[in-house]
């Protein structure tokens, strides 16, 4: 299986991406690749789910892969260890937190400046170039602007907007712009996962061309009860009270699911840590090895605070994204659209919805929800934005 399969719906990058690798191996080999096919900055940018991540670290297997007649097979060692995320000249920065730090992003290109161990380039793979601080994203432009002969960087960020990228660093990439996949396309791939064609038409309609969404409904029961009680939210919002109560279930829904997933990583993260610094041990020398871990684990209790915020931040956003399908469905309705809906499950509320309201409350609600997004990325309190939000979106009478 191609590294490029599992790229849904996005043919033309692939061709570039293609023809860039193929340019990428002749100049590895001493020749001139052509000129302006290949060059050492890449940046990806496309709506949430996409593919943005899935682009880069595929064109990161191509770019090492072995095969010259097929690169990016996805079978020989070199693109193995991409996918796997183990290849020694493959350097990912996947924040888990609200940003890269300045250290993080240091230590990655101090360590793509060396020459490669075992592949063609040294590659520097930065999955949301949009959550980097001020610092980080000046070492990276150092990088980009003096890079070393065998280092190639692929930033992926959500849109082309100045406040997600340093403009100086976007201006030196090559953008490749992808688009969301059309729910036949996501279908396609559902099915070929084994799932059955109804639900795998009905998750790709309700994932809004997100395969990754898509495969979560399809496989995933609580899932799917989530989305359900995040979609009953508009037509049951007829009091203050209601609009309160709505606002509660999602900021508590959202901070159950950082709850859980912290549970399962964090404690496993902790004992890891005192483990390698000598906690348990006995013997000469340990207790010297113990002295000064509290700022280790500070530093771990940090970062582990700062991936909880993020997942609760990601988890009321796909609530959101929910939502503000749901009234684009309502704008379908009132013009007697055959567009097809994103959430053909919840006709019956679309439809009460739409008799509630005209056609500026819906845009109004709209608006309600992409600023409460904007309030989240500018750290306000879930709770205040949330039921702000939840106020706007209330039904008349």
């Amino acid at each position: 299986m191609s590294v490029w399969d599992a790229l849904i719906g996005q043919q033309e990058s692939i061709a570039t991406l293609r023809d860039a690798a193929a340019a990428a191996a002749e100049i590895a080999a001493g020749g001139d690749g052509g000129s302006g096919r290949m060059t050492h900055a890449w940046l990806f940018i496309g709506p949430a789910g996409s593919g943005r991540s899935v682009a880069a670290r595929a064109f990161a297997a191509a770019l090492q892969c072995e095969r010259q007649g097929e690169l990016g097979c996805g079978e020989c060692a070199q693109c193995r260890t991409v996918n796997a995320r183990t290849h020694p000249d493959v350097h990912s920065v996947v924040p888990e937190g609200l940003s890269i730090p300045v250290a993080e992003m240091r230590a990655v290109v101090g360590r793509a400046a060396r020459r490669p161990s075992l592949g063609r380039w040294q590659v520097i793979l930065v999955e949301d170039a949009d959550r980097l601080t001020e610092q980080a994203s000046n070492a990276l432009l150092k990088a980009i602007e003096e890079p070393p002969p065998r280092t190639v960087m692929l930033l992926c960020a959500p849109s082309l907007h100045p406040d997600d990228v340093m403009v100086t660093i976007r201006s030196r990439c090559r953008l490749v712009s992808l688009r969301t996949p059309p729910a036949d396309a996501v279908a396609s791939v559902l099915r070929d996962d084994g799932i059955d064609p109804g639900t795998a038409d009905w998750a790709a309609a309700a994932g809004q061309g997100h395969v990754g969404r898509s495969r979560r409904l399809a496989r995933d029961a609580e899932a799917r009860d989530r989305r359900a009680e995040v979609l009953a939210i508009p037509a049951s919002l007829t009091s203050l009270g209601a609009c309160l109560r709505a606002a509660d279930h999602l900021v508590s829904a959202a901070e159950r699911e950082a709850a859980a997933l912290s549970a399962g990583l964090d404690a496993g993260e902790t004992e890891s840590l005192q483990v390698a610094l000598g906690a348990g041990g006995t013997g000469k020398g340990v207790a010297a090895s113990v002295r000064g871990t509290a700022g280790l684990l500070k530093d771990l209790e940090k970062r582990q605070k700062s991936r909880a915020t993020r997942t609760q931040r990601d988890a009321l956003d796909r609530a959101l994204v929910d939502l503000a399908a749901f009234y684009r469905d309502v704008l379908l309705v009132q013009a007697g659209s055959p567009v097809a809906a994103a959430h053909p499950d919840l006709a019956d509320d679309v439809i009460a919805v739409s008799r509630a309201i005209d056609a500026n409350g819906a845009l109004r609600r709209l608006d309600a929800i992409l600023a409460c997004r904007e309030a989240l990325d500018l750290n306000v309190k879930p709770r205040i934005a949330v039921e702000a939000m939840t106020a706007a979106l209330r039904l008349p009478g």
